[in-house]
């Protein structure tokens, strides 16, 4: 079965997300003819000199009308080595939402950056959210090669400077690509305009960059969505049958392993772990099984089920970094909202906004008390029943968590665990 790779693309206006997506699709012969014949049509009824492939993308009329992105609108597409999802997010402040929810399932974030331009405030800005929520591997396109010249020192210039930048921040695997999303150079295939690159092409490097072990393997954590009985009474041999569905969020499991259920704090032993495909000798993230237990011990939805000598951290005080996604309301101390995590649902009640965190110049607003729409900042919350998390730097999924308004539903919040207060 062909691996998934989730990927996020991000940059300043006009630097060409849309035109890269639609380039990638369209070499790779990902799009429908009748798709392309729509998109030659509207470019040359708008008197484009080439057919304009941003608009395979730009889904809302008032993106192809503005030429912005605006909504995160996720693509599919697929190579015999690699399947795709990408997640095309807004370059502007104000949608900073938008790109924090799309970038957040994320395995590799790719930054836009306009030859000509060179690193500007939006440039910084995203690869920033992408270190803050721990986006493992980045990539740096430097676009727009053709207008200037397919010059080699522009190239070495601007890789020089978004480096050091980077160095500010979190990031373990950085990679520069000098492309020209119109024309295709190193998109696909290998730019013949540019022979002084010696690096492989954008989706050579997307379908080999090694992402299986980005997954936090150490600590075993299976959130429990569900508890699947037999609906018939009939079948004796499935009568007695109770198994725990969910989605593996960290670790290893394997039959005979000795397990605890939190928050009961039970013992038992993986009797069996089932898939759509039937059995396996083990399961790993993000893997969706149904496991058994030796022991007839109460398990229900918003439990999980770890290991006796690796549990997660069990509390109800959490800091954590919220972006706050709603301009109806804003975040303050006292704010009583609904609380996700991972199946667990509870209510929390804010205890205090310590800082904004200023996205541009990545310095803390310490006398800032409240969070408004596309706020990021570091919030204490109480919660009414205890969460099992790890910190968001060590396991992504247990991790992280939203924020909804009860009288609406409305998600308008999301959340990467620092830690319990010490």
């Amino acid at each position: 079965m062909a691996e998934l790779l989730r990927f996020a693309t991000a940059g300043s206006v006009d630097d060409g997300k849309s035109t890269l997506i639609g380039r990638l699709l369209y070499d790779s012969k990902a799009i429908f003819e009748d798709q392309l014949e729509a998109v030659e049509r509207t470019s040359h009824a708008r008197g484009d000199e080439h057919t304009d492939l941003a608009l395979l993308t730009d889904g809302l009329r008032a993106e192809r009308e503005q030429g912005i992105t605006i909504d995160v609108a996720y693509r599919y597409f697929a190579t015999p080595k690699r399947k795709f999802i990408i997640a095309d997010t807004p370059g502007h402040l104000q949608y900073t939402r938008n790109m924090v929810t799309g970038a957040s399932t994320a395995d590799l974030a790719l930054v836009l950056v306009d030859a000509r331009n060179g690193i500007v405030e939006q440039s910084r800005r995203h690869a920033f959210l992408a270190s803050l929520l721990r986006i493992p591997h980045l990539v740096v396109c430097i676009n727009k090669m053709d207008l200037v010249d397919y010059d080699e020192d522009r190239f070495e210039e601007l890789k020089d400077e978004f480096r050091d930048f980077a160095m500010k921040l979190d990031v373990t695997d950085l990679m520069f690509v000098p492309i020209s999303a119109l024309h295709g150079d190193n998109v696909v295939d290998r730019s013949t305009n540019m022979d002084w690159y010696e690096g492989s092409s954008l989706l050579h490097h997307l379908e080999e960059v090694h992402i299986a072990s980005d997954r936090n393997l150490i600590d075993a954590r299976f959130p429990v969505q569900y508890v699947i009985r037999p609906q018939s009474q009939t079948d004796a041999e499935l009568h007695d049958y109770r198994g725990y569905a969910g989605t593996v969020s960290g670790g290893v499991f394997k039959p005979g392993d000795e397990v605890v259920v939190l928050p009961s704090g039970f013992a038992s032993t993986i009797q069996s772990i089932d898939t759509l495909d039937g059995r396996v000798d083990e399961a790993f993230a993000p893997m969706a099984v149904t496991m058994t237990l030796a022991d007839d011990i109460d398990v229900s939805r918003g439990d999980m089920i770890c290991r006796v000598q690796n549990q997660p951290i069990v509390s109800q005080d959490i800091d954590a970094m919220v972006c706050w996604m709603t301009e109806q309301s804003t975040l303050t101390a006292g704010t009583k909202l609904g609380i996700k995590h991972t199946t667990r649902w509870a209510r929390a009640l804010v205890k205090d906004v310590q800082y904004e965190l200023n996205i541009n110049t990545l310095h803390r607003e310490e006398g800032v008390h409240s969070l408004t729409l596309n706020q990021i900042g570091r919030v204490r919350l109480r919660t009414t029943q205890p969460l099992f998390f790890d910190e968001y730097r060590r396991n992504r999924a247990t991790g992280s968590f939203i924020l909804v308004d009860e009288t609406t539903n409305n998600t308008v919040g999301a959340g990467m665990i620092l830690g319990a207060p010490s």
